[in-house]
C-alpha cells in the first residue's frame, strides 16, 4: 500500500514539475491568477481574474518577468488570450479526452513564478451547457477540490498527465474546469477576431411579472436608435410575452438565444402594446464593441 501511494505522489510532482515551464503567473494588483501558454507567443486565462489594464506583467516559471498584452477576451466563456513577447515558452497540449466522475484531477498552477497544485475527484462530468452569461460550453465539469485564487486559470491534469482543461471558479465558489473543446474554439476566434461576436437586440431590458405574478413578461426600458430593435418598430414600455412562440422566462433565458449563430437571423417577438397584442420580426444584429 505505501509503495502505490509512494509511487502516485512521485506521478504526481512529476506532472506538476513537467508542466510549470508552461506556466504564467499573472500580476493583478495584490492578487494574481494563472495561464498557460497555448501556442507560443500567446497564453489563455481565466478572463475574469484579469485586471483593467490591457498590459500587466506575467512571470515565468524561470523568474523572469515579461509583459503580456490583452488580445482578446470572452466573458461568456471566461477565457482571455494574451500575447507576451517570449515565443519560446513551450506550448501545452490540450485533449479532450473522457472525464468520468470519481476520477483523479490535479489543478497546476503558478504564483510568483512557483508552482502551485490541487488534487481532487472529478464530482460532475455531463454534456454541454450554456453559462449564465450565454457561453456555449462544450462539457460540464466540476472538480471537488479547493482551488487558491492564484491558481485560477491554471491547467487541470487527468489522471494520465494530460491537459484537459482550464480551471476557474463558477457558482458559490465551485471548481469549474473549461474544457479543451471550447478553449480552442474560442481561443482561436480570438486570435483571428480579437471577440466573440454575440447577438444583439439594442433593447435596454427589466423583468416584469404579469396577471398576478402567474407570469412574466420583460419590459422595454430603452432602446438603441441605431440597434435592431429600433429597426423593428420596438418602443419604450412595450412588454415582451414570447419569443419564437415560446413564453419569455427572464431576461437571462433570452439572452442565452442571442449567440454568434443568431447574428443575422430573425425571431419573432410577441409583445403587450398599450394592452394589444401583436407580433414583431426582428431581425438579430452583432453587439457593439464594449
Amino acid at each position: 500500500m505505501s509503495d502505490t501511494v509512494t509511487a502516485l505522489s512521485r506521478f504526481l510532482a512529476e506532472q506538476v514539475a513537467k508542466t510549470a515551464p508552461s506556466l504564467v503567473s499573472i500580476r493583478a494588483g495584490r492578487s494574481g491568477s494563472t495561464g498557460f501558454v497555448w501556442r507560443p507567443g500567446l497564453v489563455v486565462t481565466a478572463e475574469e481574474s484579469l485586471p483593467e489594464e490591457d498590459s500587466f506583467p506575467a512571470i515565468t516559471a524561470d523568474g523572469e518577468t515579461i509583459t503580456a498584452h490583452r488580445a482578446g477576451r470572452d466573458a461568456s466563456t471566461d477565457i482571455a488570450l494574451l500575447r507576451v513577447d517570449n515565443t519560446t515558452l513551450p506550448a501545452v497540449t490540450l485533449t479532450s479526452a473522457p472525464v468520468a466522475v470519481g476520477s483523479l484531477a490535479l489543478v497546476a498552477g503558478a504564483e510568483e513564478g512557483s508552482p502551485t497544485a490541487a488534487l481532487g475527484v472529478v464530482a460532475r462530468s455531463s454534456g454541454a451547457w450554456r453559462s449564465l452569461r450565454g457561453g456555449e460550453i462544450d462539457a460540464r465539469v466540476e472538480l471537488d477540490t479547493r482551488l487558491r485564487r492564484s491558481a485560477e486559470g491554471g491547467l487541470v491534469l487527468d489522471a494520465a498527465g494530460q491537459a484537459i482543461g482550464m480551471a476557474v471558479f463558477g457558482p458559490r465558489r465551485r471548481t469549474l474546469v473549461v474544457p479543451a473543446a471550447t478553449i480552442e474554439r474560442v481561443a482561436n476566434a480570438l486570435a483571428t477576431h480579437g471577440k466573440i461576436a454575440r447577438g444583439y437586440l439594442g433593447l435596454g431590458m427589466q423583468p416584469v411579472a404579469l396577471d398576478g405574478g402567474n407570469r412574466a413578461g420583460i419590459m422595454v426600458m430603452s432602446v438603441d436608435p441605431q440597434g435592431p430593435g429600433a429597426a423593428a418598430g420596438l418602443h419604450q414600455g412595450d412588454i415582451i410575452l414570447a419569443c419564437n412562440g415560446a413564453p419569455v422566462a427572464g431576461i437571462r433565458p433570452l439572452l442565452r438565444q442571442l449567440g454568434s449563430d443568431s447574428i443575422g437571423t430573425s425571431i419573432t417577438l410577441e409583445i403587450s402594446r398599450s394592452g394589444q397584442i401583436q407580433p414583431v420580426r426582428v431581425t438579430v444584429g452583432e453587439r457593439p464593441a464594449g
